[in-house]
């Protein structure tokens, strides 16, 4: 079988609904260089998911959750993929109003189903957001978790290029 084209060897899944996890996304879509595949939650196919060699799953906590768009790309990619993807990497980016904690613990039971394998401490990035207004402003991303997230990525990617994942 062949090697899936370059781009295609890290699928980065998102979903934003205030920019924080999508400037997180794209910093390490970034930092793999060109090997990876970044793209919307809503977008992504069971084919997508096939294609990849491994997985970075972006996205807020909503109400201690994952966001819907998130849970949504699973619940329509799930069975599809069941039994095709076991033993793959995968590693998570959460932004969150308090601990993001729930929203970890969902997708981590969701890879758990799929059989992946977590290659990277959970980046979640609390921003604090308490107030109604607070939490549906925009969000600005610092510095250094723009470079973490850029390290992230160069290191999924890396890895999958050397066969180390």
């Amino acid at each position: 079988m062949d090697d899936p084209a370059p781009e295609q060897h890290l699928l980065i899944a998102w979903h934003s609904r205030t920019g924080a996890s999508e400037a997180m996304a794209a910093a390490a879509a970034e930092g793999a260089g060109g090997r990876a595949r970044l793209m919307r939650a809503d977008g992504v196919t069971a084919d997508d998911l096939l294609a990849a060699r491994g997985y970075l799953f972006a996205c807020p906590e909503n109400l201690a959750t994952m966001s819907g768009l998130m849970k949504e790309m699973f619940d329509r990619t799930y069975y599809a993929v069941l039994g095709q993807v076991e033993g793959r990497p995968y590693a998570t980016i959460i932004a969150a109003g308090s601990d993001g904690e729930g929203a970890q613990r969902q997708i981590d039971r969701i890879a758990t189903g799929w059989r992946l394998r977590r290659v990277a401490d959970p980046v979640i990035v609390n921003f604090a957001a308490q107030t109604p207004e607070a939490i549906a402003a925009p969000k600005q991303v610092p510095d250094k978790v723009l470079k973490q997230c850029r390290e992230l990525g160069s290191a999924l990617a890396e890895g999958l290029n050397l066969g180390i994942f």
